[in-house]
């Protein structure tokens, strides 16, 4: 469950570090995001000489989340922190930023259209 204001990690090599979460994407009365949802984040801190910079404002995809997230098949899956992924549209379709995600991601982004970032995690789950 990320919502505005919601700190998360940044679990790519883009530069960004932590970001703050301060809008929902999908409608204006949205709350919260789950996995395989887009949110916009302001970077809070980056490493330096990187492409990403503090203060920039990106769009990410959420990859992991703390909050218990229920499978189809009646199994639920839960992380250790909450994390995104800064993702850029280009042909309609969500492309990673970064060439490297660090940690495990669900097998739910793929399904939800992420087959980029799924693709360059080192461990599905």
């Amino acid at each position: 469950m990320i919502q505005p204001r919601s700190i998360v990690t940044v679990a790519d090599n883009t530069g960004a570090k932590i970001g703050r979460i301060f809008k929902v994407l999908g409608s204006s009365k949205k709350r919260y995001a789950e996995i395989g949802e887009v949110v916009v984040l302001s970077v809070q801190k980056a490493e330096p000489r990187k492409s990403v910079k503090k203060k920039d404002v990106l769009k990410a995809v959420v990859v992991r989340q703390r909050k218990p997230f229920r499978r189809k098949d009646g199994s639920y899956i839960r992380f250790d922190d909450n994390a995104v992924v800064v993702v850029s549209l280009q042909k309609k379709e969500y492309v990673p930023v970064g060439n490297r995600v660090f940690g495990p991601v669900p097998r739910e982004l793929s399904e939800h259209g992420f087959q980029g970032v799924a693709s360059l995690a080192p461990e599905v789950v």
